[in-house]
C-alpha cells in the first residue's frame, strides 16, 4: 500500500508553496509501476535510513523506498460544497486518500491577501470542517433515498444501514466530524465504504513561525488535534539545502516534509517492514496489527492466500551480525506462522505454496 494524503486549505494559506516543495522531491515514477502522476498529485519517498543500511549490507542492486502520494485540491471557500469556487469539483479527488492535511494560515504578510477577516486558524479549521461535512451530508442523503426504497421491500440489511447513516448524518448536521465519533467496527466498515471526508484522520499544519503559531497552540493541544508548525515558505526555499546549510540558517536538521510524513504514519497507525537481498531492498507499508499473510499480500496478492510461513528478523539484529548467514548460525531468524503480527522494522521472507 502507498500512503495517500489529501491537502486542503482556504486560498492563500500556503498550499501551493507546500505542493511545490513536495514536487521538488518527487520520485521518478518509472520506479513505481502503475503510478500515474496528475498535475495535482505529487509522490515522494518516505525517508528511512534503514533502507540505506540494508542496501549496504546485502549489496542490493536496486532500492525502493515506501512512498507517499500527496493530492492537492484548489483552495476551498465558504460554499464550496454547494459549488462555490473551484473547490467542489476537486473534493472528489481526496475521497480515496487515507488522511487529510489542513493547511491553516498563521503567518502575517500584508502582501498575501487573506480571504478571511483576520488571521485565525481555528476559524479557518471550522470553515473547512463545515465544507467537508456538507459534502459528506449530500453523499449520505443521496444514499439514504436508495436505501429507503430497499427497506420498504423488506431488506433488513438496508434497514440496518439506514440506522447507521442516519446517525452519521445527525452528527454532520451538528457540525461534528465522523472521525471523532464512536462507531463500532461494523459501523465503521459501512461508513468507510462511502469514503467520507470527515471519517478520515486529520493532521493540521500551522503555517507560520513558532512565534506566529504560539498563541493558537493551546487550543490544538486541549482538543488533542494533531498538529505541526511549519514555516512553509522557509522550508520551500531551503528544500535543497544540505544538513550543514540548514544548521547554518538555524533550521532543524530534519526536513519538515519528513516530519509531516512521519506524523501521517502515526495518525494512520502504519508501520514499515522490509525485504532485502542482492537484487533489491524494498520498504513496504502495512497497517499496524496486521499478520504475516497480510504482509505477504502487500508484496504479492497471491502470497496472502498461499502463505505457508515467514522467516523474520529485526533489521537492526541483521545489521549487527552482518548478514543472513551469521543470523542463521546464531538462530536469530525466526520461523513465524499465520498468526504472527508484523512489527515495525521486521525484515521478512515469505514462503508460499502454489
Amino acid at each position: 500500500m502507498s500512503l495517500s494524503i489529501g491537502i486542503v486549505g482556504l486560498p492563500n494559506v500556503g498550499k501551493s508553496t507546500l505542493f511545490q516543495a513536495i514536487t521538488k522531491k518527487q520520485v521518478d515514477c518509472a520506479n513505481y509501476p502503475f503510478c500515474t502522476i496528475d498535475p495535482n498529485v505529487g509522490v515522494v519517498e518516505v525517508p528511512d535510513d534503514r533502507v540505506e543500511k540494508l542496501v549496504e549490507l546485502t549489496k542490493s542492486v536496486k532500492k525502493v523506498h515506501a512512498t507517499v502520494e500527496f493530492v492537492d485540491i484548489a483552495g476551498l471557500i465558504k460554499g464550496a460544497s454547494e459549488g462555490e469556487g473551484l473547490g467542489n469539483q476537486f473534493l472528489a479527488n481526496i475521497r480515496e486518500t487515507d488522511a487529510i492535511v489542513y493547511i491553516l494560515r498563521c503567518f502575517r504578510n500584508e502582501k498575501i491577501i487573506n480571504t478571511e477577516d483576520a488571521i485565525d486558524p481555528i476559524k479557518d479549521k471550522d470553515i473547512l470542517d463545515i465544507e467537508l461535512g456538507l459534502k459528506d451530508l449530500v453523499t449520505l442523503e443521496k444514499r439514504l433515498i436508495g436505501l429507503e426504497k430497499e427497506a420498504r421491500v423488506g431488506n433488513k440489511e438496508a434497514q440496518k444501514e439506514i440506522e447507521i447513516l442516519t446517525r452519521a448524518s445527525e452528527f454532520l448536521k451538528q457540525g461534528k466530524m465522523l472521525a471523532e465519533q464512536d462507531f463500532d467496527v461494523e459501523e465503521k466498515k459501512i461508513l468507510n465504504s462511502y469514503q467520507l471526508l470527515t471519517s478520515k484522520p486529520r493532521l493540521y499544519i500551522l503555517n507560520g513561525s513558532d512565534k506566529e503559531a504560539e498563541e493558537f497552540e493551546d487550543t490544538f493541544k486541549d482538543n488533542n488535534w494533531p498538529y505541526i508548525i511549519i514555516d512553509i515558505l522557509t522550508e520551500f526555499e531551503a528544500s535543497d539545502f544540505s544538513m550543514e546549510e540548514r544548521k547554518d540558517f538555524g533550521l532543524s536538521a530534519e526536513l519538515k516534509l519528513e516530519q509531516l510524513i512521519k506524523e501521517s504514519y502515526k495518525i494512520l497507525g502504519l508501520i514499515t517492514f522490509f525485504t532485502t537481498g542482492p537484487d533489491e531492498t524494498r520498504a513496504w507499508t502495512l497497517q499496524q496489527g496486521k499478520k504475516a499473510p497480510q504482509a505477504g499480500g502487500v508484496i504479492h496478492t497471491d502470497f496472502e492466500h498461499t502463505f505457508i510461513k515467514a522467516e523474520v528478523i529485526n533489521w537492526n539484529d541483521l545489521i549487527k551480525v552482518e548478514g543472513f548467514v551469521n543470523a542463521r548460525d546464531k538462530g536469530l531468524i525466526r520461523t513465524e506462522g499465520k498468526e504472527y503480527i508484523i512489527k515495525d522494522g521486521d525484515v521478512i521472507e515469505i514462503k508460499s505454496g502454489a
